[in-house]
């Protein structure tokens, strides 16, 4: 292999091949630090005439490649297995802003712009980019599209997908194909585009993208409602989008042990209502016109919620600190659960008129199974994707419970099976889910995601063992 990393440095210089232990050391862990891959080497190419020339070298020597970006993914897609064969290609140092057109609505850039920065990019031109998620301090846009990342304002502007109107992809051949052309109509064949967002970098690298951007909005107001059931919640979803439409841009379903989570990690967050309720929604509504035309939305709206008895109490956020603090405890949740301990997570989507059905069916089956465990159940309601995690019950250790994961994950996914849903609603398959993808897609679908992947990388390089 001295002759393949002989070429790689002749392409992007010694510095940015790293075939040392401890260089390669922070690329080669998963997010939440359940695997350690082994890599041959780092690469990390700086222009996409570079990641062309790589993936061309590790063709000629069939070895294969992974992807990339900020590493926050939670399903291993973005790390190596353990044989030490593959290389991992960073797209850190493709990071460019290319271009903003404010007129068009569009904006260019590399795919390792971490999230963040694009957002900021956006709302320097008066604009809004509104993919908005936990890691956006540090995932980047190629792995949010490699992912089809979700995300808090799915409800109101889409999934990572619906925010792409062009790509630029290096092809398991090394060759470049530049869709760069930011229309909202280009009805010229097979959209090739959406063959690559979500596919994990298993049929090719993404490089670069043209997003689309929205007007800012004038004002954004949050409010935490406070429920007796998910049924309530469904109830308060449907008068919410018939009052205020368009404007209602954030539904984030909460249970009662979420916020007792978070109050007992983290005391020092505001504590919205002085007595516990049995669920709670964190609603956001913004608007074009002005502040006044939002806060009269939303007060009528929750008027007309506590009237009818759909919800028990609410709080509005009256600043933009406490609209902030009311979304910490709901960002807080994945954390409280972090440092109370391991549990068995589950990223899934059902009909959004099913959902209460399916929280009110399967959290009895799992009591049933395994007594006493506890139910994290939070997430974007307003798309049907919920984060549906479980803990060990008190006194189980997490290690003893962890033993189970194969048997909980049947119970839930069965459910979601019968329920009409997915087992990944935003986290992506990877090679965490691979072997669930088996069980729950259809011999045709696997059947016709086999048959593409072997077409485009029939050498196999590209990304190996992740989705398929």
């Amino acid at each position: 292999m001295m002759d393949f990393l002989s070429q790689c440095r002749a392409v992007v210089g010694d510095a940015h091949v790293l075939d040392t232990a401890a260089g390669m050391a922070p690329f080669l862990t998963d997010q939440r630090g359940r695997h350690t891959g082994k890599a041959l080497a780092v690469l990390r190419p700086g222009t996409v005439e570079q990641v062309a020339a790589l993936v061309r070298a590790c063709a000629r020597h069939r070895v294969a490649v992974v992807p990339q970006g900020g590493n926050t993914g939670l399903v291993l897609g973005s790390v190596p297995d353990g044989s030490g064969t593959q290389v991992l290609l960073s797209l850190a140092r493709l990071n460019r802003v290319r271009q903003v057109d404010a007129v068009n609505r569009t904006m260019t850039v590399d795919a390792g712009c971490i999230l963040q920065h694009i957002q900021e990019a956006a709302a320097a031109e008066g604009c809004l980019f509104p993919l908005s998620l936990a890691a956006e301090g540090s995932c980047t846009i190629g792995g949010n599209l490699a992912t089809n990342a979700g995300g808090t304002a799915v409800l109101r502007y889409g999934n990572t997908r619906e925010l792409c109107l062009g790509l630029e992809v290096v092809t398991p051949q090394g060759e470049i194909w530049s869709g760069l052309r930011g229309l909202r109509k280009d009805n010229t064949g097979y959209d090739l585009r959406d063959l690559f967002i979500g596919a994990e970098g298993t049929l090719g690298i993404i490089t670069g993208a043209v997003l689309k951007l929205y007007p800012q909005p004038k004002a954004s107001i949050t409010a935490l409602a406070a429920l007796p059931s998910p049924a309530a919640a469904l109830q308060l979803l449907v008068l919410m989008q018939d009052r205020c439409g368009a404007s209602l841009t954030g539904f984030e379903l909460m249970s009662r042990y979420c916020l007792q989570l978070v109050a007992e990690q983290f005391p020092q967050l505001p504590k919205p209502f002085a007595a516990p309720h049995a669920q709670y929604v964190l609603l956001e509504l913004s608007s074009s016109e002005s502040e006044q035309h939002a806060v009269g939305l939303l007060e009528q709206a929750i008027g007309a919620a506590l009237d009818s008895g759909v919800i028990d109490d609410a709080v509005v956020a009256t600043s933009v600190s406490q609209s902030a603090a009311l979304w910490q405890v709901r960002e807080h949740i994945p954390l409280a659960q972090a440092r109370a301990g391991k549990n068995i997570k589950h990223d899934i989507s059902l009909p959004v008129s099913r959902i209460a059905e399916f929280i009110a069916v399967t959290g009895p089956k799992l009591d049933a199974a395994f007594p006493g465990c506890q139910l994290v159940c939070f997430g974007h309601l307003g798309d049907g994707n919920l984060h549906y995690n479980v803990a060990p019950p008190t006194g189980v250790s997490n290690e003893d419970f962890l033993l189970n994961q194969d048997k909980v994950n049947r119970v839930v996914y069965d459910s979601v099976e019968a329920f009409g849903g997915s087992i990944s609603a935003e986290h992506g398959i990877g090679a965490l889910k691979r072997e669930e993808l088996a069980r729950y897609k259809s011999p045709v679908e696997l059947n016709m995601m086999r048959a593409i992947k072997a077409a485009l990388d029939p050498l196999g390089i590209m990304n190996p063992g992740k989705i398929l």
